[in-house]
């Protein structure tokens, strides 16, 4: 790859089989860039490995770095680490009674108190033997799941340094992402596995301790050779340099496969312009392609009575659901990606995702859906997900709903989001609600975070909708996509596309739905005759306000929509349904508690008025929302 650091950060690299275009970080953002070469030679029977880096770290930015940091994510599998004081603690929170009626604890099922009972040669760690900046020794320290580098030089602004490293490692007892046999029989599933160096970003350092939420990576790319017994297949991010060395699945059609001699095997993967790398293997894994458009999705399973029939399904799927993907999300660019039978759940990596395989075909379509949609939330936009969680879990969620109501026909016709409105409902009605905006490390509870994260995410989109319209939103998101794509937006950065995009004000919107937890409320406060018109007056009985549609059916079925922009929106929607009239009236100023539409229609030829009839505003009590005659 050639790599030249300017001012501007313009950033040329080698993308895919051709090269990609030049990538323009914005005027006031510039980006860190690495390359890693990492060898590593497992020790299968003993869960162990070593490794070896070799990390070019290009500082794009304008400061001088005296310091620098890695994750050593694995440190968090032992016990009383912050990860499992963290579950445990969280563990003694008590939400109420479930369905029959016991008592329902704020656990992460998955971690619970599980790693304070982990024994030495269960426990997961990574190990620094040595640390070198441009061949010279370097002073650090290991704070739990961070290593804290002293430099004995500052690196420059817009200079390259390289970091050489010598690491050991053990895989932990699988319990959350990572570790080994998981509870499907997977073997290895190397999540997070290397030391990884910490995002420095225009907000700083960003040495998040890992305690059991998101990550965020840094830019660049990966050539990765990993020796191991020759049983296990391999799968992960990346393409394979030496499929005709190493076969399974991967050799071209009809060509011989010639394995070196002895024991062992190494496999070679190179990935390029990704934010990390991760890998799995099993020697009963079955691989599986599927050719999509443009790309070639690979599928590792275990086989048995149940995965013979769903993920070959699962690989049929796949086309018809990109089809939908890259006409409403954009195109994938990579030119493969692996779904992966391994981890606890489900969980995202660039080009490849580690899942749970074992369950329905629903449910295998569903996760697989949420997780490769994360390769544009995660994979190509990648915000901070550890302070933008919604952006992340939220906007990947919208999207795989929209994608399997669309795909899969019992669904088609129905509100693909209404699941997504009912979760955030129940979070707003509970004590456990806390701002969008809150650190992903900081929540309270388990429960507020995922109902925040990935509820009120999804509704944040598909209420934005109703806000601009949807299609200024979902035109709004391909251009989110086009712009900020390998550049890590954040919030304002998104909000900004939707204002260019819908020529709509939008900061009031990020303000109360993210940055607060008001919530919204509007009823039909009265109806009175004046003449032959008829006077409704609306209340905002929320806190939050918004913009108001509301719908006059006449006692012969004719719609008439009243529009109502709010003030601060310095704008208003297009008409979203052009078949039926619509009235746009004065703005509605968000200080004034109530509204006076007039409508130009008898009190007694009006049937029936209802506020908002798309049911796309996220109001607390719809019983205030509708008066029939």
């Amino acid at each position: 790859m050639n790599f030249r650091v300017t001012t501007g950060c313009l950033v040329a690299f080698s993308m895919l089989a051709g090269a990609w275009s030049q990538v323009h970080a914005q005027s006031d953002r510039w980006q860190q860039r690495v390359k890693y070469t990492m060898d590593v030679k497992v020790d299968a029977p003993a869960n162990q490995f070593k490794g070896q880096q070799h990390l070019e770290y290009f500082n794009n930015s304008p400061d001088t770095l005296k310091r620098v940091f890695y994750h050593l994510y694995w440190n968090a599998f032992q016990p009383n680490s912050m990860m499992d004081v963290r579950s445990r603690e969280l563990g003694k929170i008590l939400l109420g009674k479930d369905k029959k009626g016991n008592d329902r604890y704020d656990w992460d099922a998955r971690v619970r108190d599980r790693i304070s009972k982990l024994t030495p040669d269960e426990i997961g760690y990574q190990k620094i033997i040595s640390l070198k900046k441009d061949g010279k020794p370097q002073s650090y320290k290991v704070v739990e799941t961070i290593l804290v580098v002293e430099l004995d030089k500052p690196i420059m602004p817009h200079s390259k340094v390289v970091f050489d490293m010598e690491f050991e490692s053990q895989v932990p007892v699988q319990i959350r992402r990572s570790g080994r046999t998981n509870s499907e029989g997977v073997d290895f599933s190397m999540a997070q596995w290397y030391p990884k160096m910490c995002e420095y970003d225009y907000e700083g350092w960003h040495p998040t301790p890992y305690i059991a939420r998101e990550f965020y990576g840094v830019w660049g790319d990966y050539d990765v050779k990993i020796t191991m017994d020759k049983k296990y297949v391999i799968a992960g991010t990346g393409y394979l340099q030496n499929p005709n060395e190493i076969g399974y699945g991967y050799e071209a059609p009809g060509t011989k496969v010639n394995r070196p001699a002895g024991d062992k095997m190494t496999w070679h993967f190179v990935a390029p312009n990704v934010h990390d790398f991760v890998w799995a293997a099993d020697p009963d894994y079955k691989h599986i392609t599927q050719k999509v458009d443009g790309f070639t999705a690979h599928f590792f399973y275990i086989e048995n009575d149940k995965t013979r029939e769903t993920w070959p399904q699962l690989a049929k799927m796949i086309p018809a659901a990109y089809d939908y993907i890259k006409v409403h999300y954009g195109p994938y660019p990579y030119k493969q990606y692996s779904f992966i039978q391994g981890g606890d759940g489900g969980m995202e990596y660039p080009m490849a995702t580690l899942i749970m395989g074992n369950g329905t075909m629903s449910g295998l379509y569903g996760v697989a859906m949420h997780e490769w949609m994360h390769s544009w939330y995660q994979g190509m936009l990648a915000t901070n997900e550890s302070l933008y969680p919604w952006m992340d879990e939220g906007f990947t969620t919208f999207a795989e709903n929209n994608v399997i109501y669309n795909t899969i026909d019992s669904l088609k016709g129905r509100n693909p989001q209404a699941g997504e409105y009912d979760g955030y409902f129940a979070l707003a009605n509970s004590k456990y609600e806390e701002p969008a905006s809150t650190h992903a490390d900081h929540y309270n509870t388990n429960y507020g975070y995922s109902l925040t994260a990935y509820s009120k995410g999804a509704v944040f989109l598909e209420q934005l909708g109703y806000v601009i319209g949807a299609k200024n939103r979902d035109n709004g998101l391909l251009r989110y996509y086009n712009e900020w794509r390998f550049k890590h937006p954040n919030a304002n950065d998104f909000i900004r596309v939707m204002e260019k995009e819908s020529g709509i004000m939008l900061d009031w919107y990020k303000q109360y739905f993210i940055n607060s937890t008001k919530h919204i409320d509007y009823g039909i406060d009265s109806v009175y005759a004046n003449g032959n018109k008829t006077i409704v007056r609306l209340r905002k009985i929320g806190l939050m306000p918004m913009p108001i549609d509301l719908m006059v059916t006449s006692k012969q079925n004719n719609k008439l929509l009243h529009y109502i922009p709010l003030s601060i929106m310095f704008g208003e929607k297009p008409n979203e349904n052009p078949s039926i009239r619509r009235v746009v009236d004065n703005v509605w100023y968000w200080t004034n508690p109530t509204y006076e539409v007039e409508i130009n229609m008898p009190l007694t030829e009006i049937k029936k008025l209802e506020i908002d009839p798309s049911e796309r505003m996220a109001d607390m009590d719809r019983s205030n929302n509708t008066v029939v005659f």
